[in-house]
């Protein structure tokens, strides 16, 4: 079953009883109730929200990933369960001893994957590029080429028909919603990966050491382009987008309910998010060779 997302953008207090999130608002309006089993994803975004360490505690056994904002109503923490897995320990150990060599074929596959999708949305939208599929069957080890950078240049020129636009965390818009999908997108990840056992921290390319979610980074990449195709459809189709407004989170909110083509199967974003990080998991311990991706047809 696929797993709710919850958006909170009012003033509202967060408890729990028999299971159950508690929703009471400060306004005398009859509470609400929401089984956790079914939440996988709760944003908090307004200031004045309060919630209990019961509550907490109760996220954390379902391995719900809980994404607060800040004061610009941004994304900008994520809580996780420090115990995602039964054997954790021994999982943890695979991923920990990955060689150079193996860490090096997964960012080739990963960047692959990523360069494919990318080019399968622009070819959805009528800008194929020779290049870019060039680019795709040609990524080295390690991607010692850095035709990800390269893809991405030509693939950012292309996506919208905005002049100049360039992706960047600053830029222009539709860069505030791509910022917003993104985060989302990688607390799904990070979610995904501490239920298969593994450290989001620990990555198989990215290793800033001020960045706390390397691996879910590195796992993210080909899953970017089902994000870039929901801000896409909201810049072809609303005349204001400069503003995040209600109505544009709530649209970029269903991104965990996407519906992907991954291993010749239909499935919800989410669910395919732990079929990508199980794969990954059995590349560590060797029962495997292929990370299983989504791919956008």
């Amino acid at each position: 079953m696929i797993k709710r997302t919850l958006f909170f953008g009012n003033p509202a207090y967060l408890s729990t009883k028999n299971d159950q999130l508690i929703i009471s608002f400060p306004d005398n309006k009859p509470d609400k109730t929401v089984p956790i089993e079914d939440i996988g994803i709760l944003v908090l975004e307004n200031q004045q929200i309060t919630i209990t360490n019961g509550l907490l505690c109760r996220l954390t056994d379902r391995k719900v990933a809980l994404v607060t904002c800040n004061a610009q109503h941004l994304p900008d923490g994520l809580l996780l369960p420090m115990h995602g897995h039964t054997e954790q320990v021994e999982r943890v150990g695979h991923q920990l001893n990955a060689s150079v060599p193996l860490k090096k074929n997964l960012w080739q596959q990963t960047v692959t994957a990523k360069i494919e999708n990318q080019h399968g949305l622009l070819k959805e939208k009528g800008k194929p590029s020779k290049r870019m599929e060039y680019l795709a069957r040609h990524v080295k080890s390690g991607d010692t080429g850095n035709y990800e950078a390269q893809a991405a240049a030509i693939y950012w020129q292309s996506l919208f028909d905005i002049p100049d636009f360039n992706r960047g965390q600053s830029g222009i818009p539709p860069n505030n919603l791509l910022n917003y999908g993104y985060a989302i997108l990688r607390a799904i990840l990070a979610r995904a990966l501490v239920s298969s056992g593994m450290l989001p921290n620990v990555g198989i390319w990215h290793h800033n050491k001020y960045n706390a979610y390397c691996l879910a980074d590195d796992i993210m990449e080909p899953y970017r382009p089902f994000v870039d195709l929901v801000v896409s459809h909201i810049v072809a189709t609303e005349d204001n987008y400069e503003e995040l407004t209600v109505e544009l989170k709530r649209e970029l909110l269903t991104i965990p309910a996407l519906d992907v083509m991954i291993d010749g199967q239909k499935s919800p974003l989410m669910v395919a998010a732990s079929r990508t990080t199980n794969s990954l998991y059995e590349c560590f311990a060797g029962i495997s060779r292929k990370i299983i991706y989504p791919e956008y047809a």
